[in-house]
């Protein structure tokens, strides 16, 4: 299909009315030369349907979803359709990656009209705002069992007209249950029992052949994963193992894992992670980087150490943008077509391989039928582990000589938005994973983006959720907040520098005087923003973990470092305010509860001395990160005066002028260990 890609020329096109062309974001700007005249979110919008007296229409979608590329191909791409929606209504393009606050208000409205949410997300709203009615993909003709867009249209603008009633009956009903979504729903603060119950009842979830979650289509759901790891680490029992590590093998050699370039797609289509929804996003290949690190401490597993360190390199190459902040996906679709950069036929693997096709198509389900629409998509789905050297030597040589190839192919669209949420789950990520594999460069790559964040997104004093064309934009998130957090709390202990410390307890600051409610959690919008009818509150996952739910980590990690009992008291505040919620929805409630785990449980590993005789340093540091240990607070401090006089490990010593750990669980701190061995058989414990 025909697809416009910004330009630098952003103009809208005058005789349309369009007025995207001064847009930053990549989607809206996809749209700037539609024949429909199309307002960016805001006042003016509203202003001109109640001095018109017609309804609104907003469209919400993103950059890198084939189905928004799909509906705008057949509908606002054609000049009949794009004809009858300026007549009859105002419209508004929205890209939810940029206001994901009124991307989620009108997804709610669309779930309480008994609807599925998703992208692109179609709502019909009053001058007001009030959603009414809605839905998601509209074909453009009458198909797959939904109207055409067309006669939706008109049967929507003839029910606002002649049955005012009816809609502001629908509008207010909406917005009562909407304002509903400010309560919290208050419980007992999770403990352990709690936490283990709620594993045990999603490891019933799991698909224990081909790992995921129940059947077609699968998510990655990492922070549900990260629970049944938790789970097993605690002795629950082999099987939560399992069934982590089946979803990682069956993810890292399957089709949804980029195996020239790396990285993971969005989700698989199927129960078999064989064919991908092609749109490669960085929050989920954020989160999965984490998983894999952590999984790996335990596991040694060299096919979990080589995904992770494939899709470092491809977050690398190609998603950093200038300045040294992440860019936030690429696109399903190439030449219009989903996929068409990342498949393959059996002949031109033979002619760029040579007699060495042989032995790599039967390593990458490689047949002249294909596996998926008469190609092939590359997948090792029937090993699960690596081969022997020599062989992935072999293979390697081959996936380059594929690789240089593919990138002489129309490349799908990037979405260079730099967005403050998603950096912070890449910088933790690549934080972490540089401290854990001992690779200062991934570190260094996650403090160029952190120090783009802070030098190109913040005005007066306050974040911006979104950065693009050398213009920070958009309110800034509680996401975006906690996110950030939690990343420069990831930097501090792996850089041991001063500055993400005092960053992150400056930015607490500003989320307690400008998100909170009194006592019942934060708010996902800031008190200042004025362009959302309900400031929602939740501590539910979506595709990104819950800020909420994040900050009930962050918080507890400010206690430990700081000894502040005041950052306690907020993350059980935040944790109580949320927990009532697990009666009805345990499977969107895992971050929370695997921060009441770390809240509650924390391991705190203190090393004690500035000497490094014999390298102990490192080789202390090593044993520490050898572990898995999702609970893990570590700190390098010259003395132990230095910690706060709370800390259980406040005023002890050094051994024998060298590094000195002290394992600390509660109020009780280990003997002195400055023997690696002596320190890992502890942790090991």
């Amino acid at each position: 299909m025909a697809r416009t890609r910004p330009s630098a020329k952003n103009e809208a096109t005058p005789a349309s009315g369009n007025r995207l062309g001064d847009e930053t974001s990549p989607y809206l700007l996809q749209h700037k030369d539609n024949p429909v005249h199309w307002h960016p979110w805001g006042k003016p919008a509203l202003a001109e349907a109640k001095a018109s007296g017609r309804p609104v229409m907003i469209s919400i979608g993103y950059a890198a979803c084939h189905w928004c590329h799909v509906m705008a191909h057949e509908s606002f791409e054609n000049a009949e359709t794009a004809a009858l929606m300026n007549d009859l209504f105002v419209n508004i393009k929205v890209d939810r990656e940029e206001r994901p606050d009124i991307d989620s208000f009108y997804q709610h409205a669309l779930q309480l009209l008994g609807e599925h949410g998703g992208w692109p997300l179609t709502m019909f709203l009053t001058a007001e705002g009030e959603p009414f009615w809605g839905g998601t993909y509209f074909p453009g003709e009458a198909k797959y069992g939904r109207p055409g867009f067309r006669e939706v249209l008109r049967r929507i603008s003839q029910i606002y007209a002649n049955e005012p009633d009816k809609v502001r009956t629908n509008a207010a009903a909406i917005k009562d249950a909407l304002a509903q979504i400010a309560e919290a729903d208050a419980g007992d603060l999770p403990g352990i029992d709690t936490i283990d119950a709620a594993a045990g009842q999603l490891l019933g979830l799991i698909d224990s052949v081909h790992g995921g979650i129940g059947g077609a289509p699968k998510f990655p759901q990492v922070p549900i994963f990260e629970l049944l790891w938790r789970a097993y680490l605690r002795g629950r029992g082999p099987q939560y193992r399992d069934a982590v590590t089946v979803t990682l093998d069956r993810m890292c050699q399957g089709g949804i894992y980029d195996h020239l370039a790396g990285g993971f797609a969005r989700y698989s289509v199927d129960a078999f992670w064989l064919v991908p929804h092609f749109e490669k996003m960085l929050y989920d290949n954020a989160q999965l980087i984490d998983l894999l690190t952590l999984v790996w401490q335990e596991t040694g597993n060299p096919l979990y150490e080589q995904r992770i360190a494939e899709t470092i390199g491809w977050l690398l190459r190609e998603m950093v943008v200038e300045g040294g902040g992440f860019a936030g996906a690429l696109d399903a679709d190439s030449e219009g077509v989903e996929g068409r950069f990342a498949v393959w036929s059996e002949s031109e693997i033979d002619a760029v391989l040579g007699p060495e096709a042989a032995f790599f198509k039967d390593a990458y389900d490689v047949s002249d039928a294909g596996n998926w629409e008469g190609k092939t998509i590359l997948n090792r789905s029937k090993r699960t582990e690596l081969g022997s050297e020599a062989e992935e030597t072999r293979l390697a040589e081959a996936r380059a000589k594929l690789l240089a190839v593919r990138q002489r192919r129309v490349p799908p669209g990037i979405d260079n938005k730099v967005l403050s949420d998603w950096n912070g789950l890449a910088i933790a990520a690549l934080g972490n994973a540089g401290l854990v594999f001992g690779r200062p460069e991934w570190i260094e790559a996650a403090v160029s983006a952190f120090d783009f964040v802070v030098s190109k997104m913040i005005v007066d004093g306050r974040l911006q959720h979104s950065w693009c064309a050398g213009r920070p934009a958009h309110p800034s998130t509680l996401d975006d907040y906690a996110n950030l957090c939690r990343a420069a709390l990831v930097l501090h202990e792996a850089h041991g520098e001063e500055r993400y410390l005092a960053q992150a307890i400056e930015w607490v600051a500003i989320v307690d005087s400008s998100f909170a409610d009194s006592d019942s959690g934060y708010f996902f919008t800031a008190q200042d923003v004025d362009d959302v009818a309900v400031r929602e509150k939740t501590a539910l996952d979506n595709a990104t973990p819950a800020g909420n739910a994040t900050l009930i980590g962050v918080l507890a990690r400010l206690y430990y470092l700081t000894g502040e009992e005041g950052y306690r008291a907020r993350a059980e505040m935040v944790a109580r305010a949320f927990s009532g919620g697990l009666k009805r929805n345990v499977f969107s409630h895992a971050t929370l509860l695997n921060n009441c785990d770390f809240l509650q449980d924390a391991l705190q590993v203190v090393l004690c001395g500035d000497e490094d005789k014999d390298g102990n340093r490192e080789a202390m540091h090593q044993a520490v990160l050898s572990h898995s240990l999702p609970n893990r607070v570590l700190l390098h401090v010259a003395k132990s005066a230095v910690l706060p006089t709370t800390h259980p490990a406040h005023g002890k010593e050094p051994i024998g002028n060298r590094i000195t750990a002290y394992v600390c669980r509660g109020t009780t701190c280990s003997l002195p260990l400055n023997d690696p061995g002596a320190l890992s058989a502890q942790l090991a414990r």
